[in-house]
């Protein structure tokens, strides 16, 4: 099903010190990120699901079940069948195993 590179079945951390212009920067898990009071994430599986991890009660990060789908080449539509959540489209600037960036075509 995938139509999608390999290296983005993984969760994402938000590298929010990284971010340039309308480019949202994002590093493995296990990257060793500056401190920060909580860190944003997403997540990519293979068989289309999709999960939003935001930041909780006491910097925890919570996640939000949804979905993907590849809508281009390069553009990829996430949408939340069970949340309030309004569906967006991603666009794939850079990938490879280290680093993951986006930029945000379609505003919540």
């Amino acid at each position: 099903m995938s139509g999608l590179p390999y290296e983005i079945f993984r969760k994402w951390q938000h590298s929010f010190e990284e971010d340039a212009d309308d480019v949202h920067v994002y590093r493995p898990v296990e990257y060793n990120f500056p401190r920060a009071r909580g860190r944003a994430g997403i997540e990519f599986g293979p068989d289309g699901r999709f999960t939003e991890w935001t930041i909780g009660p006491a910097d925890a990060q919570r996640g939000l079940p949804g979905q993907w789908r590849v809508e281009a080449p390069g553009r990829i539509r996430i949408s939340f069948p069970q949340q309030s959540r309004a569906p967006r489209t991603l666009e794939i600037v850079h990938l490879d195993r280290g680093v993951l960036e986006v930029r945000l075509l379609t505003t919540p």
